[in-house]
Formats: structure tokens, sequence, C-alpha cells
């Protein structure tokens, strides 16, 4: 691919469009955080002509501003979109975040891409290649995305080229390392004080050209013999395994039958390969230096995006339903055809509101049309269905803090949308004739809590908006309002995911929140039975009160709730009365007794009482089975429960027996373990829900980032004395 022309696009200071679908590529950047993304896309920008020299564009901004909080905190957190052209194509590059607790913003930029550069810090050990990029890595392949590898860093080498080609054979080559390999080999200049030789250009394999950027600018020269040296075996193992990957199954039997493949055909082939998804390959790229207007690969991997990833006409569109279910025929990439989008990240702009950013699928979005929107289905993350007709704003091509505008979006394309005040990340965008639902893309659960309260009563007043605006930026998040501890509490995917939410409530939206301990919903429940009496007698002049009455209370089996029983005989408590003290006691039992948590799992029969044919009242004998109730209490031990969570941990199977050790230290009981696929394991315990709050912390760490896990609540269960102990006393120290 180092053959083609350098046919650099000027693209600075004008919005990015396309006019057809073969003339766009989408491209998501994934890597682990710190492996040099966002530096990638600069330098492409820059060899693309997007900004100048400096890196800057119109504003004197670069392409990486895209939030305050990222320049504040040093890396990415959120799906970044940079357009570019290249040689007459657009290109859009999906800077993805690289920490594990955004990837639902990786997972957007999968959904809105058609390939994936993964992009490998030489910087780093060898092997050193994290699970969680790997596990990206399977997923791509298991939906045939095309795929090929950046290594950056070279500069700062601590694993060789060479080693570092061999590790993401291994790695990501599976079965296949061959499929797996170099287009290009770096070429050093002299070694520098440091002990680092510096990356002066590119030695390409099958043009046996050298690509010289010592000067900052793409020179093409013939190879000495130094370089020829290095051609010859990487070159043989290149064309072998592009040829492997051939559609003309002759083609292998004739080049090793001695016959020379021209290398217009070895190209084509590779394009094919890479297209489809069978073939890696490998490139390296290093940012411009001193001024320079190109960076070291840059060309190439922009005529690699161009020539060997695929037209948004190669990918099949998720499937579509009517918003009520019913099934629809698949959609294709037709700029005339019905209009199906998708919104792929949600953001606020101080000046123009909520942003969309839009992928467009099948037919074309224009300004100031009506479209209609339709929910995406997780209600149960505070991210209400809906379906609603919204009219488009202004759509545009974000540049960094530049928002350029654009006449239309066609199908393949990406833009930005303005003022679609209903839609949420993840809603579909259709026609109002035609109303369509895309099928959702797969959401992590949100398994971190935190509690939140308001700081003050200014921020209180704030502090419901705030939440739902960013709840609708952020799938990946959940909002519970928990009634029976009275907590707001955002359920986020790790640390980091918190402080970002918590900073944007502050700076984007005004809101100052306090974060609190986190409560799990108690219970409490009698340990054996029990009897109670209620006297309610008062008389201060006019209408008294007057109410007596008798309890039993016995436990029942777990879920059981509360069981309420008339046993009274002879009339001793009207008939009237009795549907009074039974919700005088549901009302205590609401309450709690021991620790103010609900009362559950208990059969309360009314056996006996008295009432006055005056001064009886229906408020009275409500009192009146409070009071029993609580006497009964006084008179038991009462059980504090607490609820317990089925969970499931799948992680490879060198974690397995850490993560059975953390369990069981959790007072965790591991039911069993299964094998789910080649060399992991899922690990099923039932854990008490107390101690699991920061399991999604924790659990990274003791798997190296490679574990996953889910829970589900199945039932209370009694607490240790020693712990119930310690929330009585809790309990009454805050009263």
């Amino acid at each position: 691919m180092g053959d083609k022309a350098n046919a650099q696009s000027g693209a600075a200071g004008r919005a990015t469009t396309a006019d057809r679908p073969t003339s766009v590529r989408n491209v998501v950047l994934v890597g682990h955080s710190g492996s040099g993304k966002t530096t990638l896309v600069e330098a492409l920008a820059l060899t693309a002509g997007a900004v100048n020299r400096a890196g800057r564009v119109e504003d004197g901004g670069t392409v990486s501003d895209y939030d305050e909080i990222e320049h504040r905190q040093q890396r990415s957190v959120q799906l970044s979109l940079v357009p570019v052209e290249w040689g007459g194509y657009k290109i859009n590059l999906l800077d993805t975040p690289g920490y594990a607790d955004f990837v639902g913003e990786l997972r957007a930029g999968l959904r809105a891409a058609d390939a994936a550069l993964f992009v490998v810090s030489a910087a780093q050990e060898a092997d050193a290649v994290p699970a969680s990029t790997r596990m990206v890595w399977e997923e791509c392949a298991a939906v045939g995305m095309p795929r090929a590898i950046v290594v950056t860093h070279l500069e700062t080498a601590r694993t060789g080229f060479d080693e570092l080609i061999e590790v993401c054979g291994r790695l990501f080559g599976g079965d296949d390392p061959d499929a797996v390999l170099p287009l290009y080999l770096p070429q050093y200049g002299p070694e520098a004080a440091d002990g680092h030789a510096p990356v002066t250009g590119l030695v390409g394999l099958l043009s046996r050209k050298l690509y010289d950027y010592s000067a900052g600018e793409r020179v093409e020269k013939a190879p000495g013999p130094e370089q020829e040296a290095l051609l010859a075996g990487a070159r043989n193992r290149l064309i072998e395994g592009i040829i492997a990957e051939s559609e003309d199954e002759t083609l292998m039997e004739r080049y090793l039958g001695g016959e020379e493949v021209d290398l217009k055909t070895l190209i084509d082939d590779l394009e094919k390969a890479v297209a489809r998804g069978v073939f890696h390959p490998v490139l390296a790229a290093a940012p411009a230096v001193n001024g320079a207007r190109q960076g070291l690969g840059t060309v190439e991997l922009l005529e690699l995006i161009t020539g060997g990833f695929p037209t948004p006409l190669e990918r099949e569109a998720p499937a579509v339903t009517t918003p009520d279910g019913r099934p629809r025929p698949a959609v294709g990439c037709d700029p005339d055809g019905p209009l199906v989008a998708e919104v792929v990240r949600t953001a606020s702009d101080p000046y123009v509101g909520r942003l969309s950013l839009v992928r467009v699928f099948s037919g074309t979005l224009r300004p100031d049309e009506t479209v209609h929107v339709s929910g995406h289905g997780l209600a149960d993350r505070g991210h209400e269905d809906h379906d609603v007709d919204e009219r488009v704003g202004t759509l545009s091509s974000p540049f960094g803090k530049q928002q350029r505008t654009v006449g239309s979006c066609i199908a393949g394309d990406l833009a930005c949308v303005a003022k679609l005040g209903r839609a949420e990340t993840g809603d579909t965008i259709s026609s109002t004739a035609d109303p369509l639902l895309m099928e959702p893309w797969a959401m992590p659960d949100p398994l971190l809590p935190v509690a939140i309260r308001a700081h003050s009563k200014a921020d209180e007043d704030r502090l419901s908006q705030g939440l739902a605006r960013l709840v609708a930026e952020d799938p990946t998040m959940r909002l519970e309002q928990n009634q029976d501890t009275r907590q707001v509490v955002l359920w986020c995917l790790g640390e980091a995911h918190v402080d970002v939410a918590l900073e944007r409530l502050r700076s984007r939206y005004g809101v100052q929140v306090d974060v609190v301990p986190h409560k799990v919903s108690l219970r409490e429940t009698f340990a054996g039975p029990s009897a109670g009496r209620g006297r309610h007698v008062k008389q201060s002049g006019g209408h008294g009160q007057y109410a007596i009455c008798e309890i039993e209370v016995e436990p029942l089996p777990p879920g059981s709730g509360i069981e309420f029983v008339d046993k009274v005989v002879g009339g001793a408590v009207p008939r009237q009365f009795i549907p009074s003290v039974e919700k005088g006691v549901r009302a205590q039992a609401a309450k709690g007794l021991a620790a103010g948590h609900p009362l559950v799992d208990v059969r309360v029969t009314l056996l006996d009482g008295k009432a006055h044919s005056v001064d009886s009242s229906d408020a009275a004998f409500q009192t009146a089975g409070a009071l029993a109730l609580r006497e009964a209490a006084a008179q038991a031990r009462i059980d504090l429960l607490e609820p317990v969570a089925e969970v499931q941990v799948m992680v490879p199977d060198e974690y397995v027996g850490a993560v059975m050790s953390d369990l069981s230290g959790r007072r965790g009981r591991v039911v069993g373990t299964e094998q789910a696929g080649t060399g992991r394991t899922v690990v099923r315990a039932e854990v008490p829900e107390i101690e699991i709050g920061r399991y999604a912390v924790d659990l990274r760490s003791i798997s190296h980032g490679t574990g996953r896990f889910d829970r589900t609540y199945a039932r209370h269960e009694a607490m240790p004395p020693q712990m119930a102990a310690k929330v009585r006393e809790e309990t009454t120290a805050a009263a």
C-alpha cells in the first residue's frame, strides 16, 4: 500500500463532507489508556491538512479539545469524532477512551465504525498488552470487523519492534499468527544520548522502497544494502500471509512453484483480506516533531484506511423493528432509502445546548426536518422509553471545540445534530411516516453504587434536572431513587466514572453534591414467637380516646411478607375497628422496630381487646395496634435481615482461585463453577450485598482488568449478630 500517490487533501478550515457512501471510511481507535490514540489522531489530522503545523485549528484549539474534564484529568473520558479528508475520501476517526470505566464510550465507537485500529504502545513491556484490549479484539472478531494494529512510542520503546510483532501475532492472531504481520519495518537513525535510536523512516516490504521522514516530509528512496538485508525474510513471510488469504486458490501453488507474484495482485489481495477481516496488518506511527508536517507512518496509515478498510456499503446494518417490536426488513446503506440513524453519543454544549452525534445507516438526514425519535428500552437505568417527533436543528461536523455547519448527512456518514431535546444515546432517528427502532448495542451493567445528596438548598432545587441530563448523556449510568434507604444512588462502572459524573454535575449543570455512605435495604423479623398488648386510653376533656388490643406474633418463612389474622371472639373489638388495628400494625411494621428497617415475614394475630362505646375510634385502634407490635418486639429477639445477591464472575482460569478466595472473605458461598469457552471460567456464588458494594473495583484489581461479573437479588437472610449489633448502634447514634 506504500505505492499509492500521496493525495493530501488540505481540508483545514472547512467542513468535511461526503457525497456518496463509497467515499466514507469510519474508523474507531482502540487501545489502553496512554497508548497514544489521541496523539495519533492529531498526527493523522496534521498529515491530512486538517490542522496547521502547530496542530491548531482556526480558533487556536487542537483536535483534542473535546471536554474541559479531559484537560483537567489528562485522559480521554468520552468518544470523540475527528473527520479528515485524504485522497478524495472522508475519514471519520473515532477516538475512544482507553480506561475501563468508559467502556460504554468504546462500545458506542464500535457501533459507529466499520473498521478498527488497535493502538499498541512499544513503551510497555512485552506481553503487557492489556487483557481488556484483547477482549475488544475478540468482540470485533466475533462480528468480522476489519482490524489493523498501529505500534506507537517507538522512540521510547522498551520492546523491540520485531518482538512486539511476535507478541501481537500470538495475542491477536490466535491459531494463525501469520494473519498479523507488518507491512513496513522501521528504519532507525543514530543512537541518541539516552540510548534510544530515533525512527527516521519505514521500509516497505511489498514495494521494496524506503520512505524517509527524517526531514519532516515523506521522501521516497531506493533502499540501500542495509535495508535490503531487512527485507528478505519479513517480505517472504508477508507475501505468504497475504496469499494464504487470497480468494485465488491457485495463487499459493503458483507462488510456491517459483512464480513471481506482481505487486498489484499482492496489494489488491491484501486490501481484500483486510476488508474481510481475515488479515490484520501492523504499522508503526509517530507524531511529527520540530514543526514537521508529516508524522512517521501517517501517510501509510491513511492509505491503508482508504484502500484497505471497507466502505459503509459493506457493513450490514443492525436489525430494525417498529417501536412496538414488529420486525422490519433490513435497511441498506442507501442515501435515497428510508431514514434510519442512531444517536451514538449525547453531550451538552454551553452555547448550542444538547448535541447528538449521529451515525446515519440509511437515507439522508437534513436540517430543519421533523423526525421520529424512538426510545431504547433502558428504563431500568433511568432512561425512559419514548416515541416522539422532534425537529432537527443545525447539522455540523465537529472538530475540536468547533462545530462546522454541513448541509446534510448521507447514509454511512456521521454528523452532530443540535436541539434534539428528547434524544438520548442509543435512540433511533427515523421518518415520522415510518418510525423504526434499531436493535440496541450491548451496554455494560453499572455495578458500583455511589449515594449522593445535594450540598445546599440551591443545589437541591437543581439536582433532579442535572441528574436527568447526566444519565441522558451516558447509558452506562443508572439512576436509582431508593425508597427503602431514601437515598439517591448513581450506579457507575468504576471510580473514574464516578469522578467524571460528579465533576460534570458541578461544572456543566451547576450542582454541587456530597457523597454519603451507600446503604443496602435491610429488613427486620421476629426470631421467635411473642405477644404484645396495646393500650391507648386518654381523657383530656371532651371526646376521649380508648382502644385496647392484644396480639400474638410468630415468624414465617422468608418471602412471606406480613400476614394479619383476626381471632377475636365475642365482639371484644368491634368489627369496624379490626381493619384499624391491622392498619396500625402494618404502619408500624413499615417503620421498623429495632433499627428502623421494615418488618417482614411474620404473622400477626389479633386475639382480644376492649372498646368504649363513645371514645373508641379508628385512630385510637390504629395507635393501639402499633403499640401492641412494639411491645411484642420488646419481649422478643429481632433479627436484622440483609439482602443476598447471586453473583456470577467470569475470569480467565488463572484467576479462579484468587476470585473464590476473595468471595469467601466477603462471607460469600461459592455454589459452583463452569467453563465459559477456552480459558475462561464462571464462578457462581451467593454474597451479602453489603460486602460487594465496591466489587466492581476490587475484581478489576484481582483479575488485572480481565474479570466481569453480574449480580441479581436472591433473598434476605439473617445478618450475623455482631454485625446486626453494629448496625443498631449506628442507628441509635444517628438518631
